[in-house]
């Protein structure tokens, strides 16, 4: 049972939001230039290499999830977040549209309440604090207890970044000692609420009763079909799926691969470092990675494959970078088609496009649904049929999952850490979290020329067709 929220700690979590409050009253003078220059200031404080890696180290060393190499990749991604937020207006009119008459102010959000994920909470308070502060918004983030020195330590960073500017450091605040009831009561009291972590902490974002930005589950499948080039999609599916030990949402979970080059495929992953399970290594592999209510095991999650192999009691090369399970059932009672947040790829064959697009609703359905897929095909017509189908909210083509649909520079995804899932994921919006989210807008109207079409025009062939007759009320 959940214990209840102590005085000290309500009080520490409302001074930390009226401080907040007055942070923001200064900042709401500052101009375009000011806030921009701010984001500069906070992305190279944090970016820079050695800070990065220094900061990375920590998360991995403190959590005991992810790589600390693979981690450091992610450099990339405030640097793409900083590139998007510095081509935007934030300040004042930021849209016209004179053939309407509508102009568009922005204005701050308000107070921000940052929900952290355990496995990323550097690139994740640093992408909040970005978006934050281009809005003139402050943010209070609340860490998950695993990672909390990590975090404590980057908006340290921060803090000290916003003082040596000569600007409130309560813009960036992170709460000292988190807990369940400190970040409800947080989440009650600011004004809008991004959560990026597991069902539960979104759940509850949505019903403290604020606005909230909540993140669905992953659990990325990916089609190789057989104009796919087999190297370059096998490639990219060890990049996705290693990346940071497999801890992201967006790593690769499950290919499918058309029947005539799955012998093919099978032998480039390989090739690329993966490992293919036996029969028998598959089932201490599932009894290893799940517990017997389903819930997967904390010590399997986000660690390397043969950590991951050594849990569950059998031995791989030293240079196995990856675990391919070959799988053939889709359903909650198959837990390889699910989510598996590490080093663990499961691998299905199939004959028909229409069989695999089949395939794909049915993995969604266990787990995903709203969040992403991918394709490697150079078939114009098997992307719009995957795009017309799957209910997801981004697909890429021929590119490593992982370092493409939160956005890269060689695509045009916006750059996020916090990728919005849609009515599907339970989540109000179907995209990436941006700038745009972190902002409210004031619409100016004034007067344009009539804009009304004829009755004839709008109802069409309907226009004076038969009328169904009201019928009187029946008698109470």
């Amino acid at each position: 049972m959940a214990r209840s929220m102590t005085e000290e700690e309500k009080q520490l979590v409302h001074e930390m939001l009226r401080r907040a409050r007055a942070a923001m009253t200064v900042a709401f003078e500052f101009h375009q230039e000011k806030v921009d220059d701010l984001c500069r200031a906070v992305s190279w404080a944090t970016a820079n290499e050695a800070t990065f890696v220094a900061l990375t180290e920590m998360s991995v060393a403190e959590s005991g999830m992810g790589n600390a190499d693979g981690g450091k990749t992610r450099r990339f991604k405030i640097m793409g977040i900083l590139r998007d937020a510095l081509r935007q207006k934030s300040i004042g009119v930021i849209e016209e549209i004179p053939t309407k008459g509508i102009v568009k102010y922005a204005k701050p959000a308000g107070v921000i309440a940052s929900l952290l994920p355990v496995t990323n909470p550097l690139v994740t308070i640093v992408a909040t604090a970005i978006n934050a502060l281009k809005c003139r918004d402050a943010v209070i983030f609340s860490p998950h207890p695993a990672s909390r020195r990590t975090a404590l330590e980057t908006v340290r960073v921060l803090r000290e970044t916003l003082r040596r500017e000569g600007v409130p450091e309560d813009l960036v605040q992170c709460i000292d000692k988190p807990s369940i009831p400190v970040a409800q009561e947080l989440m009650a009291i600011c004004d809008l609420t991004v959560a990026t972590g597991g069902a539960a902490m979104v759940r509850a974002a949505y019903g403290s009763g604020k606005p909230a930005y909540g993140v669905g589950a992953g659990n990325a499948t990916m089609i190789i079909d057989e104009t796919a080039d087999i190297a370059e999609a096998a490639k990219n599916s060890r990049i996705s799926k290693t990346h940071n030990n497999g801890s992201g949402c967006s790593c690769d979970g499950n290919l499918l691969v058309e029947d005539s080059i799955y012998d093919r495929f099978l032998e480039q992953l390989r090739k690329e470092g993966g490992y293919l399970v036996s029969p028998a290594e598959k089932k201490l592999l599932e009894a290893a990675m799940w517990d017997a209510e389903g819930h997967r095991t904390l010590d399997t999650v986000a660690r390397a494959a043969t950590k991951v192999a050594e849990r569950a009691g059998f031995k791989v090369p030293a240079d196995t970078k990856f675990l391919i399970v070959p799988e053939s059932h889709i359903g909650k009672e198959h837990r390889f088609s699910g989510e598996k947040l590490t080093t663990v790829l499961a691998i299905f064959r199939y004959q028909s496009f229409d069989t695999v697009l089949d395939m794909v609703d049915q993995i969604l359905e266990v787990g995903g649904k709203g969040h992403s897929t991918g394709i490697y095909t150079f078939n114009p017509d098997h992307i719009r049929a995957l795009a017309l189908r799957a209910p997801v909210s981004r697909i890429t083509v021929r590119q490593p999952q992982v370092s493409a649909n939160a956005g890269s520079f060689t695509n045009g995804m916006p750059m996020t850490a916090s990728l919005g899932c849609g009515t599907w994921g339970g989540n109000i919006v179907s995209e990436n979290i941006s700038v745009k989210h972190f902002m409210n807008t004031t619409w100016v109207s004034v007067p344009i020329p009539e804009d009304k079409p004829t009755e004839e025009v709008l109802f069409g062939r309907f226009f004076n067709s038969a009328i169904i007759p009201v019928s009187a009320p029946a008698p109470l």
